[in-house]
């Protein structure tokens, strides 16, 4: 390589992300699942919860906002949802 020509960059790593499988807890239990955990990491982290409780669609968005933490993705699958997370602050 000579002088002129760029050394590549090393990809940017992922944040880390724990998956949190509440599916079969009714509601509240999914969103209380996901606080829990999202007070015990560190920003930054990302959280894949899986829900099966229908109220989860409302309730784990509204919770997100009200908090200041970002839904980064929400996908459907069959028989439940993922919710993909990332705690914002402290």
């Amino acid at each position: 390589m000579t002088e002129t020509e760029a050394t590549p960059s090393p990809p940017a790593a992922s944040p880390p992300r724990m998956v949190v499988d509440a599916r079969g807890s009714w509601c509240p239990g999914p969103l209380m699942e996901l606080v829990r955990v999202i007070k015990e990491e560190p920003v930054g982290t990302e959280f894949e919860l899986l829900s099966s409780d229908e109220g989860s669609r409302k309730d784990v968005p509204l919770w997100l906002e009200k908090a200041r933490h970002q839904l980064v993705e929400f996908r459907p699958d069959t028989g439940f949802d993922r919710f993909i997370v990332r705690k914002m602050h402290d």
